[in-house]
């Protein structure tokens, strides 16, 4: 008998690649693992492992809170004896909206309709028509296994010519995308953000780009754009939205907003976040455009529960047709993730009972996140050779580093990118695991690494960080 090899699998298979669990997440894991097995006599430099890598909030070490009004409505949905048997603990307005949901979606443990539950997906298009001003359609809404998702279904249909169709995706871009290309053999068409200009996107790259795929051979099908930013945190202005859907307009070109980081907003006074619903609707443009969100981030970082949803705009029956015939293969999302995408569209109104408690926990977790965000990009403004956009949105800053000659030849004897090795010394000395730029993308000679904004005990952690970086720098000049 033949055994199964890794050489005998699919070859799009083996071409995925996805930085942010990659070999730093896995060397972390065996330290956190060691850490726990051997207590004091672990001998290494380090008592904890932080987890700066993934936007992951309610992971143990970074143990944002979540919102409360949300795992009540869960708790009651997993058993709804809970409200008789403990009366007192739950607020009226949980109480009336666990059986409102229970009315629509039965046991939790039953499938539901494959786009979703009906009163979930109006919900929705409640929650996008008050944003936008436009009108929203619920049979045009995809509720999904979080975000990631739906973005895998879209670019597995997009892909009608195996190696010949492309996709257009910033750089840096969130590894989701090329992962997903590669599985479906799929071309990246990749667009430079400009750094200099807080990680804005240039009009003039995409279309440099695009004529570059066609010169290659490659039919540009769709264009990414991730709204905030990730790794970036960067925000486009409207201006900007709107030359973006008229290049569309121009090269026929769907729309893919990722923007599952749109109530990340650090300074909205300054960086408001815009839609591309609203934008699209604005202009009138028929550009078709898939917008998409998620529980994961925002405040209620559900990341565990796997909700999220997308809108289809200006997409004709037959496509939407063909989406719904697609996700019926998988039966369902999990009605956790769907009642965690409700209880985001639809969060307690000022005037009833949970309104106080939500309205604390959120304005708190805003507030830690744009003040560590704020703390940490100066102080890692101040190391010499550390460059740091200071990020107006999402959960990451993205700092370029400047590393010594002998650092990047000690980076290529070890085969390892000079960034990677840099985040990797990181790792062995101080617990904290990064994701290296070399997994989002950057310009040739340059080095960035991603971290997030969810490390409680900033002091602390970036106090790490910075001598890390002082005695890596002398110890390679």
């Amino acid at each position: 008998m033949r055994p199964l090899t890794v050489d005998s699998l699919n070859p799009a298979v083996r071409n995925v690649q996805y930085a942010v669990r990659g070999e730093l997440a896995i060397k972390a894991e065996e330290y956190r693992v060691r850490l726990q097995e051997h207590g004091a006599d672990h001998g290494l430099p380090f008592d904890r492992v932080i987890s700066s890598n993934i936007g992951n909030p309610q992971q143990k070490g970074l143990d944002q809170p979540p919102i409360t009004f949300s795992r009540q409505v869960a708790a009651l949905m997993e058993w709804p004896e809970l409200a008789n048997l403990a009366p007192q603990v739950f607020p009226k307005d949980v109480i009336a909206r666990a059986k409102e949901l229970y009315n629509e979606t039965g046991s939790i443990g039953a499938y539901s309709h494959s786009q979703g539950v009906p009163f979930i997906r109006k919900n929705v298009a409640r929650f996008i028509s008050d944003r936008d001003g436009y009108p929203s359609n619920p049979n045009h809404i995809f509720l999904t296994t979080g975000a990631s998702a739906g973005v895998s279904l879209l670019i597995s249909m997009l892909i009608s010519k195996p190696n010949k169709s492309g996709i257009l995706i910033p750089i840096p871009q969130y590894p989701l995308y090329t992962a997903t290309l590669a599985q479906y053999s799929g071309a990246a068409i990749p667009y430079h953000l400009d750094e200099s200009a807080e990680w804005s996107t240039s009009l003039d790259e995409i279309k440099a780009a695009i004529d570059k795929a066609i010169q290659d051979g490659i039919e540009p099908r769709a264009l990414v754009i991730i709204n905030p930013g990730n790794p970036t945190g960067a925000l486009l202005n409207k201006e900007t939205q709107a030359a973006v859907v008229k290049l569309c307009e121009e090269h026929s070109l769907v729309l893919l907003a990722d923007e599952v980081y749109q109530s990340n907003l650090h300074r909205p006074a300054s960086h408001p976040f815009t839609s591309f619903k609203k934008v699209v609707r604005d202009l009138n443009s028929p550009i078709p455009l898939i917008s998409f969100h998620s529980i994961s981030k925002g405040v209620s970082g559900e990341c565990g529960r796997r909700g999220g949803y997308f809108e289809c705009t200006n997409l004709s029956d037959d496509v939407i047709a063909t989406m719904y015939k697609m996700v019926s293969v998988s039966l369902c999302p999990p009605l956790q993730g769907q009642i965690g995408v409700d209880c985001l569209v639809r969060p307690p109104k000022q005037g009833e009972e949970s309104y106080p408690l939500w309205k604390e926990e959120t304005d708190r977790t805003h507030k830690a996140l744009a003040e560590r965000t704020q703390t940490m990009t100066a102080r890692l403004n101040k190391l010499p050779g550390v460059s740091c956009v200071d990020s107006p949105g999402a959960l990451y800053l993205y700092p370029q580093i400047e590393l010594p000659e002998k650092a990047i030849a000690a980076a290529k004897a070890a085969g390892k990118e000079p960034d990677a090795f840099y985040a990797l010394a990181l790792l062995d000395a101080t617990g904290i695991c990064v994701v290296p730029g070399s997994g989002f993308g950057q310009k040739v000679g340059e080095y960035h690494y991603r971290l997030t904004c969810l490390c409680p005990g900033v002091d602390e952690y970036v106090g790490k960080l910075e001598k890390f970086h002082l005695d890596f720098t002398r110890k390679y000049s």
